[in-house]
């Protein structure tokens, strides 16, 4: 029990830091994903008649160093709770020296928010803010902006530059992305065309009521917002929210996998259309991932930087910490879908025995919209007061039991399982995943679209989540629901992802 304790006042003290960028403390706060698309219990008409789910990209504000915005797809930042300060946590943990940059070998860069002109200013004080001086990498002129400085050569780089992970800027607004990684290189073909605004673009802006989909490459969320990388070929559907452009290329001592470091793969190897399993949240993902091609461990690029404490609203008083269950307690249920823990990665309130998988604790939004109902829905930890009649799901209209998550309107008494209220434009019924112990929506971290070649069929097929329509698989014969497949949308030819191969 002294033990537990101490692990817990230990991660306590880990939420706060000194920064040397503001005079306050500043706590590391995690987010439990909103849909902050709605705005009031009282909708209007034109909204009723609109589709789908919403799943914004929360934001808090702007950064206080780089001064872009701060989204949900972060997971953690840092916030000061006596003022509106706001870092990114990849922000607030970059060194005030930098020694052999990639984009600088050979000196030290120093970190200032002025104008480096002299020796380094090892105190940070904001000298020279307001003189103008032009990043060596994007060309930009910019003033009273974090950038790193190499006195001897007067060589000057912003932040966002500087945290592009060996990135070549060819010209303002265009990047090609290289990385070394473990020798080789790695590149998007073609390159990436950075979008501040999409007038005649031939591209919309992720909105589900409209269904429009727009699925980063990196992190398989949404892009919601302006500026966004895009591909350059118009017949390429590749694109990255400018935050993923800047993760990190390695990770070092990872928690799940310490004995070798991990490094950024847009694609994993050797894993057909790039799918593989998440090795903690054990989702099927697309995505960037960073991984182990030694020993072949492989994480999704949302799991590879899961905090060491959470809170969550599920459990208020206690402070959650990142646990991998042993044997002994790998029968323990998640409090959220009634499922073992398993001996794999979960959150634990040592002092109250309160477990919850990864997946339930940081992938299932607290407030979403549906088109079945014209009031917000929110996310339920235990059945709602005064429901005096049994609990269906309006989706799948399977009766379920309300001790586990699910969303509930109280006005309407509406309710629908998690998993049936997916974050992405799949939304019939006949799409909905059938395992309801499962509460998070399996293909959370899927893109599907893309189409591939199959020799004896003479139409390319397209990568889609199969419905109950698509009917039996043409080279096993088993249902295509609810699994990922490929499909002739010319004929009716149509077969399981692993039956590809």
């Amino acid at each position: 029990m002294k033990y537990e304790e101490s692990n817990a006042n230990e991660a306590l003290a880990m939420e706060k830091v000194k920064h040397f960028s503001h005079e306050h403390l500043l706590s590391l706060v995690q987010f439990q994903t909103t849909d902050h698309s709605i705005s009031n219990e009282n909708s209007d008409k034109e909204d009723e008649d609109k589709d789908d789910i919403v799943e914004a990209d929360r934001h808090v504000g702007k950064c206080k160093m780089c001064e872009e915005e701060i989204y949900s797809f972060h997971l953690c930042y840092y916030s000061c709770k006596d003022c509106d300060y706001s870092l990114h946590k990849l922000c607030a943990q970059l060194p005030t020296t930098q020694q052999n940059h990639p984009l600088h070998p050979g000196h030290n860069l120093t970190m200032s928010k002025g104008f480096q002109l002299q020796e380094p200013d090892i105190s940070l004080r904001e000298n020279d803010v307001n003189t103008e001086w032009k990043c060596e990498i994007c060309k930009v002129w910019r003033k009273k902006f974090y950038n790193y400085h190499c006195y001897i050569c007067k060589y000057t780089m912003d932040i966002i530059c500087a945290t592009m992970s060996e990135q070549k800027m060819d010209h303002p607004g265009e990047l090609l992305i290289k990385g070394k990684i473990d020798g080789q290189m790695f590149s998007h073909p073609h390159p990436l065309i950075l979008l501040e605004t999409l007038l005649n673009e031939s591209v919309s802006l992720h909105d589900p009521m409209k269904k429009e989909e727009l699925l980063c490459d990196g992190c398989v969320r949404p892009i919601t917002t302006l500026p966004f990388y895009k591909c350059s070929q118009h017949d390429c559907g590749f694109v990255l929210h400018e935050w993923c452009t800047r993760l990190p290329s390695e990770i070092q001592h990872h928690h799940d996998h310490p004995q070798h470091k991990f490094v950024l793969l847009p694609k994993v190897p050797r894993k057909f259309f790039g799918v593989f399993r998440c090795e903690l949240c054990k989702l099927p993902s697309n995505g960037f991932a960073y991984g182990c091609k030694r020993c072949e461990y492989y994480v999704d690029v949302h799991c590879a930087f899961i905090a060491d404490v959470i809170t969550h609203e599920a459990h208020p008083n206690h402070l959650m910490l990142r646990c991998k269950s042993s044997a002994d307690q790998s029968r323990r249920a998640c409090k959220a879908c009634n499922y073992y823990m398993g001996i794999q990665l979960g959150f634990h309130c040592p002092t109250c025995d309160f477990y919850l998988h990864i997946r339930c604790a940081l992938l299932l939004p607290r407030t979403i919209k549906h088109k079945y109902d014209k009031h917000p829905l929110s996310l339920r930890y235990y059945p709602a007061e005064n429901h005096s009649s049994e609990y269906f799901c309006e989706i799948c209209e399977d009766e379920f039991n309300p001790e586990w998550w699910f969303y509930h309107c109280s006005t309407c008494a509406t309710s629908m399982h998690t998993a049936c209220a997916p974050l992405k434009l799949h939304c019939e019924q006949s799409t909905t995943f059938k395992y309801k112990n499962i509460r998070v929506f399996r293909y959370i971290n899927v893109k599907f679209g893309g189409t591939h070649e199959i020799s004896n069929h003479p139409h390319p097929v397209t990568f889609v989540q199969g419905i109950n329509d698509d009917g039996q698989c043409i080279e096993c014969d088993e249902p295509l629901q609810y699994k990922m497949i490929f499909k002739c949308f010319k004929c009716k030819f149509a077969l399981h992802h692993w039956c590809v191969t």
